[in-house]
């Protein structure tokens, strides 16, 4: 029987454009250009401008382009400065079962590689689904997740990223398998990096993972060898993480015909995923009774207890840093009563102090709702109740704008795009963009593509 690293490489090597539904395809490309939206809009941020100086600093090889910047280096670095890019600002892509991911952090091993060999747009689509599909069923494999024993996510993204980048630099299914066994023994990654007081790193550990499978399909190619059964061998990834139940079956079931990515959600806010329901509802509580922030008396969120405790602890009443304040549930919601809404901008140093929004933090109450525990992960409800002098006004939330029961229009997407692209890219650059993304099975190379995205 072949390993499980064997069948997912067999999967990613036999994809084949034309057999792959128009529906998935165009959710391939909405993906990136929300992806690539994310990218641009982040560039010039303080983290990334440390980041950018140290690709520049160590050099290497010019292979492919760091978006916005224009740099150029070797498909390792660019790998990981393209990724860090889409993640910085926490507004990409969400999927979150037994585990929550962010598919579209592994979509740059599919660039910078397809730059450096002179792939095409359908190369790079057929890439980037691989990623979704692979990543997104082991987010389902594990109960309860790993993230729920201590684990992050990164963990499951360092077996993902070198079958991407082995598609696109047309390694051997040998080769393939090594990649994973060289990648998947290597970078697991602490919880430790989202909880607490946040740092740099939240945004970090899953472009390292990516960034890794890179590595590791290059080593592969030259000949280096990993484990092949990374997953199910002695002191692999089922014996080690053994505090979950893990089903093989989920990882591998539907390979190449049944496509989960249209099952992926967007990001409407830029913020912590189980903080897109309380914000959601707090929009709607606002806006259906006209309550002026000025009423705000008091505010109750009733959400999941892992919802209390890593996005309501102390130093989330209180957050300096960008990456705090995007995990703060209080923060979050005081911005959105505030001003109405949620947006990249609001995470800027000078605005996470605002006055204004510092008045309603202390206001704002968390508490853990049993019920709303027995629902999830399946459903990630919040109750809101704001109070003011006119009475209580309450909300039951259970989809945040941007899931596929709520999923974004294409003209949603286009408009978060153009939000983010602006001050970065000219109207008419912005444009070519988007066309060139829907269109990109037309792009006869990559290369073409991400000219038109340096500032």
């Amino acid at each position: 029987m072949a390993s499980i690293s064997r069948t997912m490489a067999q999967f990613a090597l036999s994809l084949d454009y034309n057999g792959i539904p128009l529906n998935v395809i165009k959710e391939v490309k909405r993906f990136l250009l929300d992806s690539i939206g994310c990218a641009l809009a982040a560039c010039g941020n303080e983290d990334m401008e440390a980041a950018h100086k140290y690709i520049k600093n160590i050099g290497g090889t010019e292979q492919a382009t760091v978006i916005g910047y224009g740099t150029r280096s070797n498909i390792v670095n660019t790998t990981f400065m393209n990724s860090l890019l889409i993640r910085a600002l926490d507004y990409n892509d969400i999927y979150w079962e037994q585990d929550p991911s962010h598919p579209s952090d592994i979509i740059p091993a599919a660039l910078s590689p397809g730059e450096w060999f002179n792939r095409s747009g359908k190369d790079i689509l057929l890439g980037i689904l691989i990623a979704y599909e692979l990543e997104m069923r082991l987010c389902n494999a594990a109960v309860p997740g790993i993230r729920e024993i201590g684990w992050h996510h990164a963990s499951l993204t360092q077996l993902v990223s070198p079958l991407v980048s082995g598609r696109i630099m047309n390694l051997s299914e040998d080769e393939m398998v090594s990649a994973v066994g060289i990648s998947g023994s290597s970078h697991f990654t602490l919880g430790g990096v989202v909880a607490g007081a946040l740092t740099n790193m939240k945004n970090t550990a899953d472009p390292m993972a990516v960034e890794a499978g890179v590595r590791a399909a290059l080593l592969s190619k030259e000949g280096y060898k990993g484990p092949e059964e990374v997953y199910e061998g002695k002191e692999g990834v089922f014996e080690v993480i053994n505090g979950v139940k893990w089903n093989e079956d989920k990882l591998i079931d539907g390979l190449g015909n049944k496509f989960l990515i249209t099952q992926c959600g967007y990001k409407a806010f830029p913020t912590e995923a189980l903080t897109h329901q309380p914000i959601t509802a707090v929009l709607s509580v606002m806006e259906e009774n006209n309550i002026a922030c000025e009423e705000v008396k008091e505010v109750l969120i009733e959400t999941t207890k892992r919802g209390k405790d890593i996005l309501s602890d102390p130093s989330k009443y209180d957050p300096k840093t960008k990456e705090t304040a995007d995990h703060s549930l209080p923060y979050c919601v005081a911005c959105a009563i505030v001003k109405g809404n949620v947006l990249p901008s609001d995470f800027e140093e000078e605005t996470i102090f605002d006055a204004r929004v510092r008045r309603i933090l202390p206001l704002i109450k968390v508490k853990a709702n049993p019920q709303i525990d027995s629902l999830f992960p399946r459903v990630k409800r919040a109750i809101v109740t704001i109070k003011t002098n006119r009475g209580e006004f309450t909300k039951t939330e259970d989809h945040a704008k941007g899931r596929p029961e709520r999923p974004l229009s294409d003209e949603e997407l286009i408009d978060k795009f153009k939000a983010n692209a602006e001050g970065k890219l000219s109207k008419d650059s912005t444009s070519k963009v988007v066309d060139d993304t829907m269109n990109l099975e037309s792009i006869d190379s990559i290369s073409e593509y991400l000219r038109r995205l340096v500032i």
